[in-house]
Parts: C-alpha cells; structure tokens; sequence
C-alpha cells in the first residue's frame, strides 16, 4: 500500500513538473525559455533606423513579443568602433542568444568577438569582402544575413535621366568603410562606361562631411552618395553645401531623399531589416548560419524629392516623375 501511494504521488509530481516546462514553453517560445537578442547599430540614421524596426516586427509577426519571450539589448556605437567592439564583449559577456549587427564596422566587431554566438547582420554591402562569410552561398562559420548591395549602375544612370547634360560626378565617402570602397569601385567602373568622370571627396568622420562637399562646388556636375554611415548620418550638412551651389544629389536609399537628396532608386531597409529577422528566426528554431545563404533584396523604390527640386530650382521630367513609387513635397 505504502509502495503504491509512493508511486501516486511520484506521478503527481511528475504531471505537475512537466506541465509547468509545457506551459513556460507556450509562453516563451519554443526554447522554453525567454530569447535574449543583442542589437548593435554602428551610428543612428534613418536607413539603420528602418532596418533594426523592421528586424524586430518580423519577430513579432512571427510570436517573438518583446516583453513575453524575447529581450533586446539595443545598443549604439555612435560610428566608434572602439565602443563597437565594447559592445560585442558585452554581449558575449551576457552571453546573449543571438546578435543582429547593423553595418559592416558593427559586425566586424561582433565576429571578431564571438565564433559561437549566432550573428546575423543586415546593412552590409559586401559581406565577403569584409571578411564576414566565405561566400554568400555559403556563409560558412557563423555568420550570415542581408546585403544591402546597391544597383548602382541604374542609380548612375538616374543621374544622366535627371541631368543629361551631366558630364562630372562628384562621391564623398569614408574611405575607412569597406562597404564604401566597394561601392565607389563599382561606381566608378560604371560611370566610365557611361561617360562620365569622376571626383572623389573623401572623409574620415562627420565633421569632415560638410568641407568635403565644399570642395567638390565647380568640379561636378552632380554628387552620388553611395551608403555610407559617416555620409548617412551627415547628410543635412551636404545638403546645406549644394543647395547653395544648386548642384543636385542622388543618394544611394530613401533616408538620404528624405534628407534633402534629390533621388534615389534603391532599396528598403526596413524590407532588408524584416528579411534578416527572418533569418534569425531559423536560427532561433535550430538552423545553423553557416547553412543559411546571405539574402539580397530586389524590391527596388524610386524616390523623388520635390521640396528639394524646387530648392534647388530643378525641374524633375514628367517621364520619370510618372514612374515614382513616392513624392516627397
């Protein structure tokens, strides 16, 4: 008798401990625990911006509740890659369950921190390049996420749409970015092939941006940006420079347009952003990065800037007027 209500209340306890482990795991996920994700933006722009919003709503899209069953460390190295690679040791320090890195320089860091943790990256033009996967097919290690890579042929030949008679393109760029050497390599193999030369203005942080600029007043028939973060985080001041000079400036992505450029033909970085937070959730559910191929997006926006044209005294075609996914006035 004692064995038999020995054995009752062992299969009590049993029930009771296992639909306790049931209930934690409805709750928080299928880990059965709660999620911790660390976020790590090279410098605050609204391109960046975009793409860590939309990272977190496909989590949220797909149960991961901030709050509920995921926690983010969101974190801001202000463009220093000093406090970059600060905060990769503290996430490997918590030794959080994942990081979504936010640029080239922040996911450089965090790779150089960690070879266990998953990474996975958006904002980040040429992956292989920087040293982040073995291919793109194959990220091997890991390691992979979202390539922010441009189409920058057609943005060049926006500029000869929105100014035919356009012969000098000027580009400002931080030439300690890899993602901009590789981007200002493209363009200007692309731009010969139009006809067009090429002057280059290059910086090493945001305080530079606006002399930069300066300098390219009388030398250039119009300025490309390409996505750059020290250009990205500065472009009110390049935009003070050339509505003086009534030069017009094609950017690389719609927060640039939005911050006074005059067209873009490029990306969404909250897609790009959305598509690496699917990317994670594979992770999250087991999927190894290395077996996980590094994503492009093909959803390309034309964006006009009417409140520029007119500042500037430009008169947008009507051909490519009629063909804008956006105005902004």
């Amino acid at each position: 008798m004692k064995r038999y209500l020995f054995a009752l209340a062992a299969f009590f306890i049993i029930s009771f401990a296992v639909s306790g482990c049931q209930s934690k795991a409805t709750s928080t996920g299928s880990t059965g625990k709660m999620i911790t994700i660390g976020i790590t933006q090279i410098v605050e722009h609204p391109a960046l911006d975009s793409a860590r919003e939309g990272f977190i709503k496909a989590l949220k899209d797909n149960g991961y509740e901030e709050g509920k069953n995921v926690t983010y460390i969101k974190e801001n190295a202000q463009g220093d890659m000093s406090t970059a690679e600060t905060i990769a040791k503290k996430f490997v320090d918590k030794n959080v369950d994942l990081i979504f890195s936010i640029a080239t320089p922040t996911t450089q860091a965090v790779k150089k921190a960690t070879s266990t943790i998953p990474i996975v990256f958006t904002a980040v033009t040429d992956p292989v390049a920087a040293g982040l996967v073995k291919s793109l097919d194959n990220p091997g290690g890991n390691v992979t996420g979202t390539s922010d890579m441009e189409p920058i042929n057609d943005q060049l030949k926006l500029i000869k749409d929105l100014v035919p008679d356009a012969k000098r393109i000027g580009i400002i760029y931080n030439a300690g970015e890899v993602n901009s050497t590789v981007q200002v390599k493209i363009a200007k193999d692309d731009a010969a092939k139009l006809g067009f030369s090429v002057k280059e203005a290059t910086v090493s942080n945001s305080s530079e941006v606006s002399q930069a600029a300066q300098s390219l007043v009388g030398k250039v028939d119009a300025i490309w940006l390409p996505t750059d973060n020290t250009v990205a985080s500065s472009v009110a001041a390049i935009i003070k420079v050339t509505n003086s000079a009534k030069i017009p400036v094609i950017a690389a992505e719609k927060g640039m347009v939005e911050g006074g450029s005059l067209a873009t033909l490029g990306i969404s970085y909250s897609d790009l952003g959305y598509q690496a937070g699917l990317m994670a959730i594979k992770i999250l559910k087991g999927e190894k990065p290395a077996n996980i191929k590094v994503e492009t997006t093909k959803n390309l926006q034309l964006i006009l800037n009417q409140k520029e044209a007119d500042a500037i005294g430009f008169k947008i075609p009507d051909s490519i007027m009629k063909k804008a996914q956006e105005v902004i006035k």
